[in-house]
C-alpha cells in the first residue's frame, strides 16, 4: 500500500508504545516464574504481545508445562504485583509532544489496547495531561470481548476507527470490504510496538508505524505484513512525512 498523501486520523496502541509498561510485565512475570527456575525470554514475550489476557497467560504457561500454575493462579498473582507498579509508569520519549501536537491541530486520535479497562485506569490516572486529550476515545479489551481473539486480528483498530472516530471503515477483511471502506481505512495511521499489532494494523488496511523495543529486533519474523515505517522512538516521527501538520520550529 502506497503511503497516503495525507493521514486523517491516528490510532495508538498503549503498552510499550505510549507508556513504559512492558518492563513491568517482564519484571512481574519473571518474579512469578523465578521460584520454579524459569524465565520468560524475548522470543516468548514477542508472542504474548497484543493477545488478550487469558490467551496470553495460556500461551506463556504452555512453555513451562512442568510448572504447577493454572491460568487463574498466575493471573491472580500477576494482578497483585502489577497493581503496585501501574501508578508509577511514565510516558515514553516523544509521546507527550506528539499527542499534544495532534490534539492541538484537531487530528482525530484514539487508543486501541488489549489491556483491561481497570488496568488502563490504573496506568493512566496520573497521566491525564496526555490521556485526557483522547477525550474518552480509548478502546480496551472489555469493549471488544467476544468479538475478537486479539491482535493480529484487526478488529480492535477497525472498532476504534468506526465507533470512536466515526470513520466508515466497516468490520471485515478481504472481499467483504467495499471500495469506500478501503479508502477510509487508508486514511488511518496506526502506531504499534508489537509484531502482532503491526499485523493487525496492516490487516485493517491502515498505514502502520512500528516502534519496537530494541530486543524485538532480534526476534525472527517471517510474516507477510510489514510496517510502513520503523522508528527507534516516537521522538523520531516527522508528522509532515504523513501529510500531518509539522511540529513548530521552536518545538
Amino acid at each position: 500500500m502506497a503511503r497516503p498523501a495525507r493521514v486523517e486520523y491516528v490510532i495508538f496502541d498503549m503498552d510499550g508504545l505510549l507508556i513504559n509498561t512492558e518492563s513491568v510485565y517482564t519484571k512481574v512475570t519473571n518474579e512469578i516464574l523465578a521460584p520454579y527456575g524459569a524465565k520468560m525470554t524475548w522470543d516468548i514475550k514477542a508472542g504474548l504481545m497484543g493477545r488478550l489476557e487469558r490467551d496470553a497467560a495460556a500461551y506463556l504457561l504452555s512453555f513451562f508445562p512442568d510448572i504447577p500454575l493454572t491460568i487463574d493462579t498466575y493471573l491472580s498473582q500477576r494482578t497483585v504485583l502489577q497493581d503496585t507498579h501501574w501508578p508509577t509508569v511514565q510516558p515514553l520519549p516523544g509521546v507527550r509532544k506528539l499527542i499534544s501536537h495532534l490534539h492541538a491541530h484537531n487530528i482525530p486520535i484514539a487508543v486501541a489496547t488489549s489491556s483491561q479497562r481497570r488496568n488502563v485506569l490504573l496506568k493512566t490516572a496520573h497521566l491525564q495531561d496526555i490521556f485526557g486529550l483522547f477525550d474518552g476515545r480509548i478502546v480496551c479489551a472489555d469493549d471488544v470481548r467476544g468479538k475478537t481473539t486479539g491482535k493480529p486480528d484487526p478488529y480492535i483498530f477497525l472498532y476504534a476507527a468506526s465507533q470512536k472516530l466515526g470513520r466508515g471503515v466497516g468490520e471485515g477483511e478481504g472481499d467483504s470490504v467495499t471500495e469506500e471502506e478501503r479508502r477510509e481505512r487508508e486514511k488511518g495511521l496506526v502506531f504499534e510496538d508489537a509484531i502482532p499489532g503491526v499485523q493487525a494494523g496492516k490487516r485493517a488496511g491502515m498505514s502502520t508505524i512500528w516502534v519496537p523495543d530494541v530486543n524485538l529486533l532480534n526476534v525472527e519474523y517471517s510474516g507477510t505484513h510489514i510496517p510502513d515505517q520503523t522508528l527507534k522512538s516516537i521522538e523520531e516521527f516527522k508528522p509532515e512525512e504523513w501529510g500531518l501538520p509539522p511540529y513548530p520550529e521552536n518545538g
